[in-house]
This record gives C-alpha cells, sequence and structure tokens, in this order.
C-alpha cells in the first residue's frame, strides 16, 4: 500500500501592507497550476477566539500582551487540531496549506511587550502546534508600510503606525536569528512590483517542494 506524502505547510509572515495577501493568491494559483490540492488559511481563525484578538486588534477591547499571547496561542492550537479543518489533518492527508500568518507574527508583536523567551518557548515546545515547512517573509521598509495602508485602509490596528511597524520589523529579523538553524525562513524584497516579488516566492516553492 502506497504511502500518502504529507503536504507542505507554507506560512507568509510581514508587517502589515507587505503584500501578504496578493502574494498568498498568486502561490496558491501556481501551486494549483502545479497539480497540487491546497488549503488556504489565515491567523487569527474564523473561530470565537479568533474574532475576540480581531476585536483586540482593532483597538476595541484592550488586552494585554501576555494575554494577547495566551489568546493567540489557544488560537493556533485549535487551528491545528481541529478535525474540521485543521492544519493537520490537511497535511496528512497530503494537502499542501499556506497559511496567513503564525507563531512568527507572535513573536515579532507580542513579543515586543511581553517576555520574547515566553511566547517563543510556549509556541515552540507545544507538540500540537506544526512546524512550518517554509515561512516566507515579505519585507518592505516601514515608510512603504506606511503608506500602503493608508492606501488602502479606512482604519488602522493597534500596531499600524509607522514606529510600531518599525519595532516589528526589527523583532522580526531578531527572531529569524534565533531560529536561523531550526526554520527554513525566506526573506523576499517586497518593494518591488506584484509580478517581481511573485517570480522570487513561485523560485522559491519550487525548490522546496521536491524535498
Amino acid at each position: 500500500m502506497c504511502k500518502i506524502r504529507k503536504g507542505r505547510f507554507i506560512v507568509f509572515e510581514g508587517t502589515d501592507g507587505s503584500g501578504k495577501g496578493t502574494q498568498i493568491e498568486l502561490l496558491v494559483s501556481e501551486m494549483k497550476r502545479q497539480g497540487r490540492n491546497v488549503y488556504k488559511t489565515a491567523e487569527p481563525t474564523n473561530t470565537s477566539t479568533g474574532g475576540m484578538l480581531r476585536d483586540a486588534l482593532g483597538g476595541f477591547v484592550r488586552r494585554d500582551a501576555y494575554e494577547l499571547s495566551a489568546m493567540f496561542l489557544a488560537d493556533r492550537i485549535f487551528h491545528n487540531v481541529n478535525p474540521i479543518n485543521g492544519i493537520k489533518q490537511f497535511l496528512d492527508k497530503g494537502i499542501d496549506v499556506v497559511c496567513d500568518r503564525y507563531y512568527y507574527s507572535s513573536f515579532a508583536y507580542q513579543g515586543i511587550d511581553a517576555e520574547l523567551e515566553w511566547v517563543m518557548n510556549m509556541n515552540l515546545e507545544c507538540s500540537e502546534i506544526a512546524k512550518p515547512d517554509l515561512c516566507i517573509f515579505l519585507d518592505v521598509d516601514p515608510e512603504t508600510s506606511d503608506k500602503r495602508i493608508s492606501d488602502n485602509r479606512l482604519e488602522r490596528e493597534i500596531y499600524e503606525n509607522k514606529t510600531k511597524q518599525q519595532e516589528v520589523r526589527n523583532r522580526f529579523f531578531e527572531v529569524f536569528r534565533l531560529l536561523a538553524d531550526t526554520e527554513n525562513i525566506k526573506i523576499v524584497d517586497a518593494s518591488r512590483t506584484i509580478p517581481e516579488v511573485s517570480a522570487d516566492i513561485i523560485k522559491i516553492y519550487n525548490e522546496i517542494k521536491e524535498k
């Protein structure tokens, strides 16, 4: 009996306004064109916990960074293990999963005001949280990020200001240095045109898909 090959787990990260949504759609389209079965998802999830997180990120409810970190952890565990549309069940069926944000965002965003080591350890040491095969980080400078947010959003979330985006970007790079030996992270210059960025991402995907 032929064993089903496990699906690939690909995560997109970036500061706000980096173009993740556009590039995810382009990669998923290319993966399907290549004959792959793909499930697209995002964090926070569409659960009640995810709703509470979106309320906090939108500034409607004030929550401490440690509280946010714990809520994201709970949301992420359910995102992995729920029997209807959990990440792990798709991967086990040989279906690729592409996720908009994952634990790297918790490290970069909540890791500013909460203890970074604590935030990282509770995610990385949780056996129910799957490790991505690839993290693609779309990098833009804070000025570009801020302009894109202004051009595309009527309202801003609590992290969507230039000063905070600089802090978040710096923390992402700190996290990537800490994870350099254990995680497959690729940094893509996302300040270029959409086709140029997409071409780089597809090249990175093609390099890992046969491994």
